[in-house]
């Protein structure tokens, strides 16, 4: 959640795995400084993002054209429209999943879209995702104060789809959180607590009682 509150304040994958990097939270908060709001933010990352992934997206004025794989490109297609508006911008490229990650607003809310490049396949996530070192699951921390969902989540990966597979909501305190992976079976997730000025930090097992299990 840490780089989305950054954003407001401001397998057939080999010829993109050596060039995907994500950007950090410093070059997100210089490209975004000017931005005019988190759409036009968004586009500033995917000027950058396009010439470090050569290839894997193109931009027609509102259209974003993402190749598949083995053959083929899918559309996504921004719109202005004041109540249902919405863009998409290229993020980043997970090679350990041949999959190309979007950045998403719809009026003044930003998720991610996350497209699996082999099936066309899209999914919604509340944040930018991390994928696990044995590429079997994803975790998002939707950590934000009343507007987010106040969750962690584990996403399960399988060949033919990505479902919720764990759930756990924080402490109410918390205000933001983030989460990675220690391995695959362990998250690290950091945390605030109103104005404190050092954030907290905790492990959590996937076994870990308190967890709710969705599938």
């Amino acid at each position: 959640m840490l780089r989305l509150c950054i954003l407001a304040v401001v397998c057939g994958c080999a010829p993109f795995a050596a060039l995907a990097a994500p950007l950090t939270n410093a070059e997100i908060a210089d490209l975004c400084a000017q931005a005019e709001d988190a759409s036009h933010c968004g586009r500033l990352i995917e000027e950058v993002q396009m010439k470090r992934l050569p290839g894997l997206a193109r931009r027609e004025r509102d259209q974003l054209l993402v190749t598949l794989f083995p053959q083929g490109s899918t559309t996504f297609t921004d719109s202005e429209d004041p109540v249902k508006g919405r863009s998409y911008s290229l993020w980043d490229y997970l090679d350990g999943i041949n999959a190309v990650l979007l950045y998403t607003t719809a009026g003044d809310k930003t998720t991610f879209t996350l497209l699996h490049r082999a099936t066309n396949r899209r999914y919604e996530l509340p944040t930018e995702p991390q994928l696990s070192p044995d590429r079997q699951r994803l975790v998002t921390a939707d950590v934000c104060g009343p507007r987010c969902t106040h969750e962690v989540a584990v996403w399960r990966i399988t060949r033919d789809a990505i479902r919720k597979e764990l759930a756990w909501s924080p402490d109410p305190d918390w205000i933001d959180a983030s989460a990675k992976w220690k391995n695959s079976e362990t998250l690290v997730i950091e945390y605030s607590v109103g104005e404190a000025a050092t954030p907290g930090s905790l492990e959590r097992k996937l076994g870990d009682a308190g967890w709710k299990r969705l599938q």
